[in-house]
């Protein structure tokens, strides 16, 4: 009877899993109050949770069945156990978040972005950096689990990833494909990381994406932020131009698609705050560009929207009129009548 069982469970782990069908990023401004040390942005965050959960579903009148089942400060812990839960779930979904006001303060203050880890202050950068972000991954992890999304953290270091002057080195995947095909979604965040060459860095959540999409070929990627997509220029000026869709050649290089260039400036303006030690907007561009030349469409909008459901659910398709952010797609599958 055990050889039996055993050899069921084997059958069961060899079964072909369904391609990932999309990567996620949660960005930093996104989820948390930025401009205020280590605070989330709960009303962000929860919508974003919510949509998440939407976009998964399979059956949209099944029950919620929250998975946090840890007591909150001043909240009694409720579970019920009274029947077992319906999991009408499409997981194959990857998470990665920003830090936002979360470790982008500790990692400039000591450099640890610029390496140097005999030095006391970066060392302990590094150390404070890690605190700050874990503590946020799991709060997003909380969030999901709350809206019935079986989500586990999985940090980039203590999964053994490493970078050479920043760039990834070493990034093993097999922890990541092994929580898909349990029917878990993993949820990853920038940390920082050893380096082979500057002892260490900030590995940011756009990278890693990067990486990942390469690896892992989702059907499509969706980057959630705190403005509706790219823009021609600082989208705080009032003159700004939202760019709905770009066009990405075999080189990388990229052109604008829709509007059309007649109503732009020549050039696109990239602005980066002076605390952000990942890179910014220009690092999410250019992985982005690198994830299209793979043929994999990438939507970039604001969280907590219609627009971002949408791209959730990979509804966005020829770039509806109506819905309000950027695709980056390849610039073999921009129809030539659009």
């Amino acid at each position: 009877m055990a050889e039996h069982e055993s050899s069921n469970q084997t059958l069961e782990m060899e079964k072909p899993k369904p391609p990932l069908r999309c990567i996620v990023k949660l960005g930093g401004a996104a989820i948390t109050c930025k401009n205020k040390l280590e605070t989330i942005n709960e009303e962000n965050l929860s919508l974003v949770c919510q949509q998440l959960r939407e976009a998964m579903a399979t059956n949209s009148a099944s029950k919620v069945f929250g998975m946090d089942w840890s007591r909150r400060a001043g909240d009694p812990m409720v579970v019920d156990f009274d029947e077992d839960p319906a999991m009408d779930l499409d997981t194959n979904f990857i998470v990665v978040h920003g830090a936002g006001s979360f470790g982008h303060f500790q990692a400039s203050r000591s450099g640890v972005h610029k390496g140097g880890l005999q030095r006391p202050l970066v060392k302990a950068g590094f150390v404070a950096t890690r605190i700050s972000v874990t503590s946020l991954n799991l709060e997003i992890v909380r969030a999901l689990a709350r809206e019935g999304v079986p989500s586990v953290g999985l940090s980039p270091f203590a999964s053994g990833w490493t970078t050479s002057r920043r760039n990834i080195a070493s990034a093993d995947v097999s922890h990541i494909d092994k929580a898909l095909h349990a029917g878990f979604v993993p949820v990853l965040h920038g940390d920082a990381v050893l380096d082979n060459l500057q002892e260490c860095t900030i590995l940011s959540g756009d990278v890693i994406i990067g990486h990942l999409a390469q690896l892992l070929l989702p059907e499509y990627v969706v980057f959630l932020t705190d403005v509706l997509g790219v823009y021609d220029r600082p989208p705080i000026d009032p003159n700004a131009v939202l760019l709905k869709e770009i066009a990405v050649d075999e080189d990388g290089n990229w052109s604008i698609v829709k509007p059309t260039v007649g109503h732009l400036k020549k050039e696109v303006e990239i602005t980066v705050a002076a605390h952000d030690t990942t890179g910014g907007m220009e690092t999410k561009i250019a992985e982005a560009a690198g994830i299209a030349k793979l043929g994999i469409d990438v939507y970039i909008t604001k969280a907590g929207t219609i627009h971002s459901l949408r791209a959730l659910k990979g509804e966005v398709g020829n770039v509806p009129d109506d819905w309000l952010g950027t695709v980056i797609r390849s610039s073999k599958q921009v129809h030539p009548l659009r």
